[in-house]
């Protein structure tokens, strides 16, 4: 690779100009132009008989180019907020996206109506068109949710609500994070830090300043707090009341459609997590030994071991993550230079970002951008490959049809995950000293405690948290009551703190196009356990098998996929008990180390 590389991220080859791009301004203008066209097409599709008539073929072939549109816009509104929360013009983008986003959904509802309405037979012939092949599978998605909602007119309005209701409430959140700061006082000096930075911050090996940071971050986030509690309550509220007019039941109803996923396979997955936590409660005590504490605090669960911490330059991060996907994939390694080398990574620490990383794709040019702040751990690096990851993912369906494209977040999470572990536990057995590899076997398996554990509070406290807010409003006192109950539960009971208002500080509670942004991270994770297995099983030969793999997550159900890839069934707990032992394996080996 060439280096030095750069750290900031070119959103120029999309729309020249930032926020104030005339060429992006034109591109929204083209989007509403389509979306009305689109609208007509449906109107002449009511007074026919879509499955016999053209013009059912041509409203799919417009809807298809109206969703790259949309996402490839949508990400560049995100790269904008995310790398600038100061940047106003970015928000306003942001809002016109919503409506551009609202206007599309109001049109799909009729769509997916119209889809409903043709006859089984029609609709069977209809699916053995070649050309509908490689999106029969979401085509019949789309039909079969159609039925389990409102009338089109009454989800077209929900639609238009939401603009500055349901997702105006998220954008509020976003608002007030963007406020955040933490102020120190070090060397004589004032420092600002970021939410983002403050967070990369509490990593720090010394106790002192990790305990110290924490106490900060919390009282910042309970002077934030009521607004917080608004914006969480009342996107729950619109939630709620729109899965009361839809007839649905479960709060988790929705994310497991979305997710592609049943209700059998989630409780086999959290079911054998339950049983088999107490390996990781015997590490965590274990670690708390070696830090000199009783129990661990919150802010310990991710401190580093020992002295065989190292520090990666982005430079050297980038050279262990290609070196290790090329031992795996040469076409992910080759896919990671490209990325690494053509500034789609924006990487510098500095102020003003928000906290966290993500991937976003670029389907029109066929292009990622990944975000995130670099401050050269190994838990930067995993993170670094984790993005990239999901990069890859998206890389190997550019050729695809949009509605194929559109997987799930579980899956989503499984490429990135993947990638990750490749890195990884590469770098465990490659470690150049017993110092180094306990260190960077603490650091995985600090990912398994956050899967296993943090993820799992965190689907306790929203479920928990939708129960109460049935029955009204959920006070700041008892959301802090509710997140400590399901912190504690699930890392039963073996930490002396806990972290009372992550519920504020975290922003996926907050996402509203995906509800329960919390279990698809934990069936990525052991799901690529599986596929990591497999893929050591049977070497160089994997690589071809992966990407069919991940080709196919776009059409068809988890349990499809991995009857199909994998010969697996996810309903029952033998192929999670698998995975979990992986992750067993690596506390055991901890265990040896620290004797």
């Amino acid at each position: 690779m060439k280096k030095p590389l750069q750290q900031t991220w070119n959103l120029e080859t999309f729309f020249p100009g930032g926020s104030s791009s005339p060429a992006f301004q034109t591109f929204l203008e083209e989007i509403g132009q389509r979306v009305g066209a689109f609208e007509k097409l449906l109107d002449e599709m009511s007074a026919a008989k879509p499955a016999e008539d053209a013009v059912f073929m041509s409203a799919l072939e417009l809807l298809q180019t109206i969703a790259m549109q949309t996402r490839e816009a949508d990400s560049f509104v995100s790269c904008l907020a995310a790398e600038n929360q100061a940047d106003k013009k970015a928000i306003i983008l942001a809002g016109r996206m919503k409506s551009l986003s609202a206007a599309y959904a109001s049109a799909l509802t009729r769509f997916d109506q119209l889809l409903a309405e043709i006859d089984d037979s029609a609709w069977e012939a209809l699916l053995q068109r070649q050309e509908l092949k490689d999106i029969a599978y979401p085509l019949a998605e789309r039909r079969v949710l159609a039925a389990e909602k409102l009338p089109p007119e009454q989800e077209a309005l929900v639609n238009d609500l939401t603009i500055d209701g349901y997702h105006g409430w998220g954008e509020a959140y976003n608002t007030t994070v963007s406020k955040f700061r933490i102020t120190l006082e070090e060397q004589g000096e004032r420092v600002e830090l970021s939410a983002g930075q403050a967070a990369n911050r509490m990593h720090s090996a010394d106790r002192a300043e990790r305990q110290r940071l924490f106490q900060l971050w919390e009282e910042q986030w309970a002077e934030h707090a009521d607004y917080c509690a608004d914006a969480l309550n009342h996107l729950a509220g619109f939630r709620l009341k729109l899965y009361e007019r839809r007839g649905w039941k479960s709060i988790h109803k929705e994310p497991l459609a979305i997710n592609r996923m049943s209700k059998e396979t989630l409780d086999a997955m959290w079911g054998v997590i339950e049983r088999g936590k107490d390996v990781f409660v015997q590490y965590l005590n274990r670690k708390a030994k070696l830090l000199g504490v009783e129990k661990l605090s919150w802010y310990d669960v991710e401190a580093p071991v020992g002295q065989g911490s190292k520090h990666f330059s982005y430079d050297e991060g980038a050279e262990l993550i290609v070196e290790q996907f090329r031992r795996f994939s040469p076409k992910m390694a080759d896919f990671a230079v490209t990325a690494f080398e053509g500034a789609w990574i924006e990487a510098e620490d500095r102020p003003g970002k928000r906290p966290g990383g993500f991937c976003t794709s670029f389907p029109i040019k066929e292009e990622t951008r990944i975000f995130m702040t670099y401050a050269g751990t190994a838990s930067n690096v995993a993170t670094l490959a984790h993005e990239l990851g999901h990069g890859y993912h998206q890389h190997v369906m550019n050729d695809l049809p949009a509605l194929a494209q559109d997987y799930a977040m579980n899956v989503a999470e499984t490429a990135s995950t993947f990638a990750e572990m490749v890195v990884a536990d590469a770098a465990v057995k490659g470690a150049a000293s017993e110092e180094e590899r306990l260190t960077l076997l603490e650091d995985k398996i600090q990912r398994s405690v956050a899967f296993y554990m943090n993820i799992h509070a965190r689907f306790l406290f929203e479920t928990r948290f939708y129960a109460e807010r049935e029955q009204g409003l959920v006070s700041v006192e008892r959301l802090n009551e509710l997140m400590l109950e399901a912190q504690k539960e699930g890392y039963r009971d073996a930490l002396a703190e806990y972290h009372p208002h992550f519920w504020a500080s975290k922003l996926h509670f907050y996402i509203t196009e995906v509800p329960f942004y919390n279990f698809p991270y934990t069936f990525g994770y052991m799901f690529s356990a599986g596929i990591y297995a497999e893929a050591l099983r049977q070497g160089e030969a994997f690589e071809e098998k992966y990407i069919s793999l991940l080709r196919d997550t776009g059409r068809m159900s988890v349990e499809e996929l991995a009857e199909k890839h994998l010969g697996v069934d996810l309903r029952k707990p033998d192929f999670w008990q698998r995975a979990m032992d992986l992750s067993v394996e690596d506390v055991e080996a901890f265990m040896r180390l620290t004797e």
